[in-house]
């Protein structure tokens, strides 16, 4: 239904038509023409050259509107005839079709059922006869289409996987384990439920016991073929797919097939971790060969069981402890074990986190024994962690530091000893401590040659004095009650920070590590000591030591003391800001290329962070910063590879923008409008998003400028159904053409631009997704436009709202209608009103306002939650109480619930913190995901728009309001005595009400 009958929202709709490929015509695989595989194919080819991508992917969008496109590119991958690496460039075009173009957000089907049926009968087929690199993409697809359909809409499917297991085509079984596992492990991260327990039954109930039998036969083979390198490869590729699978299926609960066999499966994930065979050893101490993924897998196994099914898996431990133990005593430090070495690891952590099994570890020999062969030796450093802290410095401290690898030999060696810890710590600590003590004096006697010693034992001291979990803003926050952390630092590592060329670099950096990680129990004194100590290190020529110290400088810059309140404020910083931003930047580019410029997400963090502290001191650093946070923008707009790195340098010129443009707008919107608008033209796709809230923010800077003519020519484009469909630039938008709008609307009216955004509004309301940034641009149109130009669509608004309540209302749906007509009731000023909102809502069906306000709008009212919602709300239900004529003459008894409402909202009357300062950046940065999606920037983060923020005090003004109506001639309280009576069930509660009106009354 069309409502908006603008240009745009013409392209709009069939935009939309299109998209969802709603055509009519039937057909089969065979009806398809061989000409159109000759159109298709090149443009396929195509997509995989950089010089003509774009305009490829471009074709084949107009392409896939065409009836039965996905199955053209399914014929294309079965084509023989076809390169592989086209074959390759449809399968991918198809997965990413099928992700884009198979369902909607409800998880109906955007395909025509026969496309439907012939993907699901041809996919797997050919997905097991493809080659390896199509099978990985076909596998994806058949993944991606049982997140929407499996199993209540493709029950076949297991079966269909379970009739492909092979007695001797390891190739197809490792492909049909993959697809089961891609569906499978998406049950690991759920909570039970009736729903989620009938389809983990449904798969059990078909594909069990064929596994198991597949699970032997492997094994079987395993025994045959032990001598053959080419076979014991592809059988070990599929009994890691089965270990993870095994996994899969015991994630909720123990299969029962697995329960009645588990003396058996046991049998064989023992025989596997304890498995040797020099033909699958490879032959590049870096490089992981199958065999460690399977034992890895089979320690995951092992460490849900353990966690898990302890009543049934207890009894069968022991050996698996024996196994763990003989594994780590006698493998090598290579780092082709880092990943089997740390799951074992985990598995002992998990056998420790059982008080029973713990006490054979509480005795001071064996933890001595613990302690010195597997914890000191996977503590220590190697000669591969030195090469990689010299030749890739940015890898060993994303790995050191962030934690983002869990798999390191470290990690899980700290992990396992703190458990150890937890349960035994006097003992521990002092096991522990002595050979801290040994290391350190190792160090002593020899400080050049023994270098290595100390860093083990500062390594070994923090693992044992941190307790609990390092959070990324305070860092460790509990401390072990028996050790000493500051005399530790002022004894053996001060020295180390202190020094300039004499210490070991590596030392240097566990110096500045350890302030980093025990940040929070400095005092401020002591850090405003060491806070200088840090910034010389940013002098440091190593890559890791500078880098070290931007992470603790700009973590010690968002310390909070126990009140809340910064360490260092503004006038701490402010002196030095200049010199530590100009050092920061010169870091950043001292390699000129894009991929570099963008390396070191630290130094980008820590410069973001100085100009956040300094507020609106950046007007100092202005003249200086602003030049080179333009030349960064522009050279990584060429290659965007690292996502960290661009978010906190769009929050450092969001910093610059916030703080800086009110007091020089022309400057800023002169300077960065043109690199800007250079990753629009372009398409950055990355960046695109960023780029909007800040073009919105320098719009919002200067709000009683005269708006300049390059600005307004980014409105039409903006306006384009185009940009509006990438879902990640909606919230951007919608703040940009906010902007514009309050800036501009004048004008915009003179340029008949009301209509596309009204568009543009039908266009988000019509979707779950981006319904609710539907209403924030509903209500700056509604809030911003004169009236008398928005009337003549009003009740078309009201209109889609009504199709989409009727259709598929959500609860958020709910709620921000229900804000939008309190909104309306309160613009009776501005020509709107809750009366001509009635009148607008029945003009579009007799006596509908009454349904909708009692189904609706006044059962959601107590509903909502934030402070500026119920400020609005009640506001909205007195002013209704007293000014509207529909509901003082027609509509009596919602006066009555309408008060009941209103006394409701009263008896917890929202309280209002007012500011003129935005939120900056309420939570830490590390808490963000990075990808495709929307990533608002922090810096501009606003508080809810208040509306009736003239408003301070509610029940003050609901006082004031009932005293001015009441010298007019319009009582409250004697009307509710006597319209309450027939919403009010009983003397009692009547009574209750009426004294809470007279309260309002006096």
């Amino acid at each position: 239904m069309e409502i908006f009958g603008s240009d745009v929202m013409q392209a709009t709709v069939q935009i939309l038509k299109n998209s969802k490929h709603h055509h009519n015509q039937s057909y089969t695989a065979l009806d398809l023409m061989a000409a159109d595989i000759p159109t298709v194919a090149p443009l396929l080819l195509a997509t995989l050259d950089p010089r003509q991508n774009k305009q490829a992917e471009l074709d084949l969008r107009e392409i896939e509107k065409l009836p039965g496109y996905s199955i053209i590119l399914l014929e294309i991958i079965a084509a023989p005839a076809q390169q592989e690496t086209t074959r390759l460039a449809s399968a991918l075009c198809f997965k990413n079709f099928v992700r884009r173009c198979y369902n909607d957000e409800n998880g109906q089907h955007l395909l025509p059922d026969d496309e439907v049926n012939v993907i699901k009968t041809q996919l797997l087929n050919l997905m097991v006869s493809s080659p390896p690199r199509i099978q990985a993409q076909l596998g994806d697809a058949i993944s991606v289409i049982a997140q929407c359909d499996f199993y209540d809409r493709w029950q076949n499917l297991v079966g269909d996987i379970v009739s492909r297991f092979s007695t001797d085509n390891t190739v197809t079984n490792t492909g049909v384990l993959q697809v089961a596992h891609s569906i499978f492990k998406r049950w690991r991260p759920l909570f039970k439920s009736d729903e989620l327990y009938t389809e983990i039954n449904h798969v059990l109930g078909t594909f069990s016991t064929p596994f198991l039998s597949l699970l032997e036969t492997t094994d079987q083979r395993v025994e045959a073929d032990k001598g053959k390198k080419e076979s014991l490869l592809q059988l070990f590729t599929t009994l890691e797919v089965m270990m993870q699978l095994v996994f899969d299926l015991s994630c909720q609960d123990i299969p029962p097939e697995f329960e009645t066999n588990l003396q058996a499966v046991s049998g064989v994930l023992l025989k596997y971790l304890a498995y040797n065979n020099p033909l699958l050893e490879t032959d590049d101490d870096s490089e992981v060969g199958v065999l460690e993924l399977v034992k890895a897998d089979i320690f995951e196994v092992l460490i849900l069981y353990t966690t898990r099914y302890e009543d049934d898996f207890g009894p069968l431990l022991e050996s698996f402890i024996q196994s763990g133990w003989n594994m780590l005593t006698n493998i090598g430090p290579e780092t082709k074990y880092d990943i089997l070495v740390s799951k074992a690891l985990q598995f002992l952590t998990a056998v420790c986190g059982n008080a029973g099994h713990a006490q054979s570890f509480n005795n001071e020999s064996v933890l001595e024994s613990i302690v010195e062969k597997v914890i000191i030796p996977n503590l220590s450093l190697r000669e591969s962690d030195i090469e990689m802290f010299e030749d890739e410095p940015i890898e060993f401290i994303r790995r050191d530091l962030e934690g983002s690898d869990n798999d390191t030999r470290r990690r899980a060696a700290t992990d396992f000893l703190r458990k150890l810890r937890d349960h035994f710590n006097e003992l521990v600590t002092r096991v522990v401590m002595k050979y801290v003590h040994l290391f350190l004096a190792e160090y002593v006697k020899d400080t050049e040659g023994k270098w290595r010693s100390k860093d083990t034992a500062v390594y070994l001291f923090s693992s044992i004095a941190a307790t609990g979990i390092a959070t990324s803003t305070q860092g460790v926050v509990s401390m072990n009650p028996l050790v000493d952390i500051v005399e530790f630092f002022q004894t053996n590592i001060a020295s180390d920070l202190l020094a300039e060329s004499t210490v070991q670099t590596i030392l240097k950096v566990d110096a500045i590590k350890y302030l980093y990680t025990f940040r929070s129990h400095l005092t401020k004194e002591q850090w405003h000591s060491a806070f200088p100590l840090l910034v010389a290190n940013l002098n440091s020529p190593h890559y890791v030591v500078y880098t070290y110290a931007s992470i603790s400088v700009e973590r010690a810059m968002f310390l909070t003391n126990a009140s809340h309140e910064p360490i260092f404020s503004k006038s701490d910083i402010q002196g030095s800001a200049t010199n530590l931003l100009q050092h920061l930047f010169t870091l950043i580019q001292k390699d000129t290329e894009p991929e570099k410029v963008q390396e070191n997400e630290f130094l980008m963090r820590c410069a973001m962070r100085v100009l956040i502290v300094i507020k609106d001191g950046v007007l100092e650093v202005v003249d200086s910063v602003l030049p080179q946070v333009v030349n960064i923008t522009t050279v990584i707009s060429k290659n965007p590879s690292n996502p960290r790195f661009y978010y906190y340098h769009f929050e450092a010129v969001a910093a610059l923008i916030r703080w800086g443009s009110p007091t020089q707008p022309d400057k800023f919107e002169q300077t960065l409008y043109e690199p800007f608008s250079e990753i629009l033209r372009n398409d950055i796709q990355e960046f695109v998003p960023y780029v909007f809230q800040l073009f919105a923010a320098l719009l919002e800077a200067n709000p009683a400028g005269t708006i300049s003519d390059y600005y307004r020519t980014i409105i039409p484009p903006i306006l384009q159904p185009v940009l509006w469909e990438t879902k990640a630039n909606v919230p951007a938008l919608v703040r940009l053409l906010s902007s514009f709008i309050a800036r501009d609307a004048a004008q915009m009216v003179v340029n008949n631009q009301i209509e596309p955004v009204l568009g543009i509004f039908q266009k988000l309301v019509s979707s779950k997704v981006t319904e609710a940034a539907g209403f924030e641009l509903l209500e700056v149109v509604v809030g911003t436009f004169p009236f008398d130009a928005l009337k003549p669509y009003f009740s078309q608004i009201l209109q889609l709202v009504m199709m989409r309540l009727q259709g598929s209302k959500t609860d958020q749906l709910g709620l921000r209608f229900t804000h939008f007509f309190h909104f309306c009731s309160m613009r009776a000023g501005q020509g709107l009103g809750t009366d001509v909102f009635v009148e607008q809502t029945e003009a579009l069906q007799p006596n509908l306002f009454p349904e909708l306000y009692l189904g609706i709008l006044l059962p959601t009212t107590p509903t909502l939650t934030r402070p500026l919602d119920r400020k609005l709300a009640a506001l909205s239900e007195l002013t209704t109480l007293l000014t509207s004529q529909a509901f003082n003459t027609r509509y009596l008894k919602g006066w009555g619930k309408t008060l009941l409402s209103l006394l409701s909202l009263l008896s917890d009357a929202p309280r209002l913190q007012h500011t003129t300062d935005y939120i900056v950046l309420e939570h830490d940065v590390d808490d963000l995901s990075f990808g495709q999606g929307f990533t608002q920037l922090s810096v501009l983060k606003r508080p809810g728009k208040d509306w009736v923020e003239h408003v301070r005090d509610v029940p003050a003004w609901v006082r004031g309001q009932v005293a001015e109506a009441k010298a007019k001639g319009v009582d409250l309280e004697k009307l509710a005595a006597e319209r309450l009576p027939p919403v009010v069930t009983g003397q009692e509660e009547l009574q209750k009400a009426l004294g809470q009106v007279g309260g309002l009354v006096a």
